[in-house]
This record gives structure tokens, sequence and C-alpha cells, in this order.
């Protein structure tokens, strides 16, 4: 397990403190249903609920020599209860109530990371409302493209954030099953009715079939929904360290007052905060393919899956909560630059909106393939003899022939280029914010 990752509260979901308390819970449950069918007598249901309880390092100790933990489990719970103890684990198999504790796990880890998803999204929705109207440079392949705003860039994440929200609740559902159905899946010892009102104490679904485990595709799709989530934060991540690159200087990640960047170096500010988010989200998509390896199982259950899932699902669940509470802190705090976003929006002297000249010229009966050639021969020689684009336009007789002084002006425009800015707020949150 990452420890120096874990946040309490997600932590405490993965000890095996936890882990236990989800067991009994199973247990207890099961026999709770079984009085209430008249399999269990109701006094020695009432007093497992009283007496039942477990110590960890009895379990282990136990567990040292049967080497099988649900045995050592139900062995040190029977050692507080006394005779009762015998209707403990009545009619049920071990993956009757691993997985189904497991299950309760999943849910609960799933739901503080709906809520930091929450979060994070609420701050990216704030500096984007922040920065709606500030103008950049956007880029393709790395290369000046068009005028967009930072505002644009945060709504995207923002939308991301959302899918990213209903892949998590949809994989939430997915594993949200429990299952009582024995050996091989057939409820030879317990009608299904047990399963179901099991689940229904513990605020799961019955699995409508199962064999002696829960199916892995559900546990696949969610750790495949974890590992696009850290995608998403990854693709934010880079983006601020890119932005961050001492030659475009338009974004950078909060830098506290004492820390160091390097050793040697005293005036660096690195990212390290999203160059972490970055490395962790690597971990995360390799966690997936373990799960999707657990997916295939002899026959009816093999064990193959169990020691891979008790790394794979407490490191991602773990990492996850990490990359997402310290990247909202990122957001919260990020630093930007309007000034030099300005600054290089103007740098490839205006050869930016080189589209808008074409489309302009094309709307006067110009061919494309003429207009293009062109705009592009004064866009060259803006790059290559360092002069200004709108200049070059206004001495070039064929454009000027077509467009005149005022036409070639408007074309350079950028409230014209960004103009249906508030249309895509409005998509995006809602609504329209000035």
């Amino acid at each position: 397990m990452i420890q120096r990752y874990t946040n309490p509260e997600m932590g405490r979901i993965w000890t095996e403190q936890r882990r236990y308390e989800t067991w009994l819970d199973v247990e207890l449950a099961a026999a709770d249903a079984m009085a209430e069918a008249g399999i269990v007598p109701a006094d020695a249901a009432r007093e497992l609920r009283v007496n039942a309880r477990f110590d960890v390092a009895r379990i282990e100790e136990i567990e040292a020599v049967t080497h099988h933990d649900v045995i050592a489990f139900t062995t040190s719970v029977a050692e507080h209860v006394g005779p009762a103890a015998r209707w403990l684990h009545f009619g049920l198999t071990s993956s009757d109530v691993v997985d189904t504790a497991q299950a309760l796990q999943m849910v609960e880890a799933c739901d503080l990371i709906l809520r930091l998803v929450h979060g994070l999204r609420g701050a990216v929705r704030a500096r984007a409302l922040e920065h709606q109207h500030t103008p950049m440079i956007g880029r393709t392949h790395g290369v000046h493209a068009e005028p967009m705003t930072f505002g644009l860039k945060l709504a995207l994440w923002y939308d991301q954030l959302g899918r990213d929200l209903a892949r998590l609740g949809r994989a939430r559902d997915a594993v949200r099953v429990g299952q009582i159905s024995g050996a091989v899946g057939t409820f030879a010892h317990l009608d299904p009715s047990i399963e179901a009102a099991v689940c229904r104490r513990l605020g799961l679904e019955p699995a409508a079939i199962s064999t002696q485990v829960i199916q892995r595709d559900r546990h696949a799709e969610l750790m495949a929904a974890i590992a696009i989530t850290g995608a998403s934060l990854e693709t934010f991540a880079l983006e601020i360290r890119g932005l961050q690159k001492t030659e475009i200087g338009e974004v950078e990640e909060p830098f506290a007052k004492g820390q160091k960047g390097s050793s040697a170096m005293p005036h660096k500010r690195n990212p390290i905060g999203c160059e972490q988010i970055v490395g962790l989200s690597r971990l995360l998509r390799a966690n997936a393919v373990a799960a999707f390896e657990n997916v295939a199982l002899w026959h009816e259950r093999d064990i193959s899956h169990s020691s891979v899932e008790r790394v794979i699902l407490p490191d991602s669940f773990i990492a996850l909560d990490h990359m997402l509470r310290r990247f909202t802190r990122i957001v919260a705090g990020m630093v930007v630059y309007p000034d030099r976003m300005r600054d290089n929006l103007e740098r490839s002297r205006g050869v930016v909106f080189s589209g808008q000249v074409l489309l302009e010229l094309a709307r006067r009966g110009i061919s494309r393939e003429q207009a293009y050639e062109w705009v592009q021969r004064n866009a060259m020689r803006a790059f290559h003899e360092r002069t200004d684009f709108k200049t070059l336009l206004l001495a070039d007789t064929d454009v000027a022939g077509v467009m005149g002084a005022a036409e070639i002006e408007r074309a350079f425009d950028l409230n014209e280029q960004l103009r249906n800015v508030d249309a895509i707020f409005a998509r995006v949150f809602g609504t329209a914010t000035a």
C-alpha cells in the first residue's frame, strides 16, 4: 500500500480492522436474516449481535496455523461468543463473506472519491468563470493555432470531470452487489431469499447470478473508471506543466513560502505536484490492467484474483484520493499570468488570424486554393522576416485588391474571434456569465 499518500479517511477503509469489520457485518446480517426465516434460533442471532467481536492480532495468530483467513476470523469471533457461535457462518462459504464485504469497502471508498471529484469540479468551475474572458493563444501540435481564452480550457476540464463522475457512479453501482449463493452459486444450502435479505440489510443488491465469487468484470469496470479519472487529472496536470515552461510562463502551480525547488539551483520553481499526478496516473493504469487479468478465473472460482486485489484496490483508491486532493489545491492556488498570455498571443505577429483572412477572401469570390496561397506566403514572410502579418497583407496587391484596409483590420478583431465564448459557457455551466 502506498502509505506515504494515505489520507486517514481513505486509509481507514482499507485497514485490516475495517476489512474484518465488514466481514462481521456480513456474518451478522446473515444470522439475522436466517433467524427471521426460522433457520437460526432467534436468541442465538441476538447473542451473536451482542457478543460477536474479533481481535486482529489473534486472527493473524490463528491464520499462521490454519493458512485460511476466514477460518481464522470465525475462530477469533467464536472465542468471544460461546455456544451460539455454531450458528456463525452457518450455510455460508468464504467468498459469500469476503466478496460481499469487499463490496461494502468499495462502495464506501467510491463515495469518498465521488465527493472529492465534486470538490475538484467546483474549484475548476470557479477558476473557469474567473478567466472566462482571459485571452490566450490556443496551441495544436504545440504550435500557435488561433486565439481562445484560459476559461475555455478550464471549462473543458469541468466538462471532462463530469464524465468522470458519471463513470465512477456507474462503476459504484456495478460493484454494489453481494452474494450468499454457496460454493458454486447454486444456493444448495440457503435459498435466494436469504441472500436478498442479507443484501437489503447491507444496502447492496443481490447478484442475479454468481459462482462462488462475484464476477470480476465488475471490479475491472471500477478500476477502469479509476484509471480514466486518473488520466483526466494527468491531462490537466500536463497542461499546467506545459504552460509553466519558462519560455511560455502563462500559468504556475502554487509555490509555498519556504518551499525549495532544487538543491543546487535556488531559483527553481518546479511543477512537482503536477509531475507527481502524472506519475501516479501511470500506476492507476497498470492496476487497471491487473484488474482485467482478474476477470478470467478457472471454472467456478480460483483465488488468483485475491492476492492482486489486496494490492490494487487499496493502492488505486488511496492514490486517486491523494491525486484529487492535491490537484484541487493546485487548481485553487494556481497562479495565472494574463499579461504573459497576451504577450504570447501577439508573439507570432498576427499570423494566428490567417484563418479569418482566408475566409474573408473566399467570401469575396477568391477560390480557396488561391486565397490559401496568398495568405500563406505572407504568413511565411512574417515568420522568416519577423514582420507584422497585417502590415504584409496591407502591402500585398493581390490581397489588398480584394479586401480594403478596414476589412483587413476587422479580420484581426480578437473580440470577433471570441464572440461565442459566452455561448460555450452557457452550454457547459448552464448559464452565461460575464
